[in-house]
């Protein structure tokens, strides 16, 4: 049995569309190929996992002796956004698609949420989080109202300048809007987006999530009955509402949340460690930047290349992802791909798994390599990878 899992989630790195992709206009999608194609990718310690090994991967050189076990997993939530993608990982799967709303939020949630909170709002329809900012960011000012919007994904944002809505306040008319959004207005997140300075302005790193809580249990509940750590790195406490999370570090972005997957890596816990890495989503591939994306899995890749090395025996590690965001596709939005699945350890046989449907199986493979049970959807795979 494994003592520690670390599950470390590429948020958005889709490795080709899913059968159904056009049903969500994805037809073509592929984010690990336009990544590729920028000619820039170099990511040799994925590779030796067994990365384009993968069913489907028709880019890059395949290994003739991979290091670990690999697959790619289709989607069954219907969705394609990170609440239902890390819910599916862990356990649970969203037969009913979260509500989205292209043409706005409907007036009597608007009105209501400028009755509660005091203050007035902006814009209120779908929207790029920069050029928002650049398009109400004076007007905000001017008159302290609230900029709301939405995008193609099922959440409610609210930005604000750190000098005319204190942090702290900006979260409280978070914590209202989620309180308003029930029922069948219950979007995926309400996320806290402030900003700072002059025109142009600068979003900050103190956004904050808030989820809707789990309605089922899911594996940090299963492991949190079973006395093992549940410990979530980056976006994860908040995309989970904190439920049967027992340690956390809740800083985001890319380099900062390496940094801490590598210092929990040093500590001794029985358990599970869950990272998020958003970077590669959000500063990438929603701003359609194929080349720093394939640069920050470089980096990714680097530093993967040093954790492996400090691995216990027994030690496993997965990475996956949640959804894709192609950097080359039409818009600004997630695309519905396949996810990849790479596991590593000393224990781990280098094994090709297929395609099998359900992030799901993730969630039931972490269990069996702790060596415990619960009631979660997936089907898992740690016999199958037992060396």
């Amino acid at each position: 049995m494994a003592k520690r899992v670390f599950l470390i989630v590429l948020d958005s790195f889709g490795v080709g569309e899913m059968p159904d992709a056009a049903d969500f206009g994805d037809k073509g999608a592929n984010t690990l190929r336009s990544c590729f194609n920028t000619g820039k990718l170099n990511v040799p310690n994925m590779a030796k996992m067994g990365l384009f090994n993968i069913d489907g991967i028709d880019v890059g050189e395949k290994v003739t002796a991979p290091e670990g076990a690999f697959l790619r997993l289709s989607e069954l939530s219907k969705g394609k956004d990170t609440t239902t993608g890390h819910w599916e990982i862990a356990g649970l799967v969203s037969e009913k698609a979260f509500p989205t709303f292209p043409n706005g939020f409907p007036s009597e949630i608007i009105g209501e949420f400028e009755r509660r909170t005091g203050r007035k709002t902006l814009c209120n329809k779908p929207y790029s989080g920069t050029k928002v900012i650049a398009d109400y960011g004076e007007e905000h000012i001017k008159t302290g109202a609230l900029i709301v919007y939405t995008s193609a994904d099922s959440v409610f944002q609210i930005a604000a300048h750190e000098d005319v809505v204190p942090v702290e306040e900006l979260y409280k008319y978070c914590e209202i809007a989620r309180e308003i959004l029930q029922g069948d207005f219950a979007v995926g997140r309400v996320i806290a987006r402030p900003f700072e300075g002059k025109h142009p302005f600068k979003r900050t790193s103190r956004r904050h999530d808030f989820s809707l809580v789990p309605p089922k249990n899911t594996m940090f509940d299963v492991l949190k009955e079973n006395g093992l750590d549940t410990i979530g790195v980056g976006k994860i406490f908040d995309i989970f509402a904190g439920k049967s999370v027992s340690d956390c570090d809740r800083r985001i972005g890319n380099a900062v949340d390496m940094e801490i997957t590598s210092d929990y890596q040093q500590k001794d816990f029985h358990g599970l460690c869950f990272t998020n890495l958003v970077d590669f989503d959000m500063q990438f591939g929603h701003r359609r930047d194929a080349l720093g994306y394939a640069n920050a899995l470089n980096e990714f890749d680097e530093w993967l290349g040093k954790f492996k090395t400090k691995m216990l025996p027994d030690d496993v590690l997965i990475i996956t992802a949640d959804h894709g965001c192609d950097p080359c596709h039409s818009g600004t939005d997630h695309t519905r791909e396949y996810i990849p699945v790479l596991i590593y350890g000393s224990g781990i046989k280098p094994v090709n798994l297929g395609t099998r449907a359900g992030f799901c199986d993730i969630a039931a493979t972490v269990l069996g390599l702790l060596g415990v049970k619960g009631e979660i959807n997936g089907n898992g795979f740690a016999d199958e990878i037992r060396g």
